[in-house]
């Protein structure tokens, strides 16, 4: 009876020990996320819409656009992009913000009611 008591106490402590460490490696991965802001030019709804999927790259998992502020609120791995790359492929959509400036053609393919300038 009492070798029972001993190896169910080993178990557990196994056990715990494991479900520990893997909370540990879990929380981990995730504190390298960063969630930042960027000013980005744009109208209407059509707007958020083309600024949200641009900034959707590689490593982000969040994008949200805000029409009234006109801040983009992004949620990125930080190993995998940056708000540099963001900025430029939200330019590259025809938006100009803080990190990059739409170029002409970029900004002239944009709807009537999307042109900001």
């Amino acid at each position: 009876m009492k070798t029972l008591k001993i190896v169910i106490v080993a178990l557990l402590a196994i056990v715990l020990s494991a479900n520990s460490f893997a909370q540990t490696q879990n929380s981990s991965k995730t504190s390298g996320i960063k969630t930042e802001k960027l000013k980005v030019s744009g109208n209407c709804e059509q707007c958020k819409s083309r600024i949200e999927k641009a900034a959707k790259i590689d490593g982000v998992s969040k994008a949200e656009w805000n029409t009234e502020s006109k801040i983009l609120a992004v949620t990125y791995d930080p190993s995998k992009t940056n708000l540099d790359q963001i900025g430029k492929k939200v330019a590259a959509s025809g938006h100009d913000n803080e990190k990059a400036k739409a170029d002409d053609k970029a900004f002239n393919a944009l709807p009537g009611c999307c042109k900001y300038r």
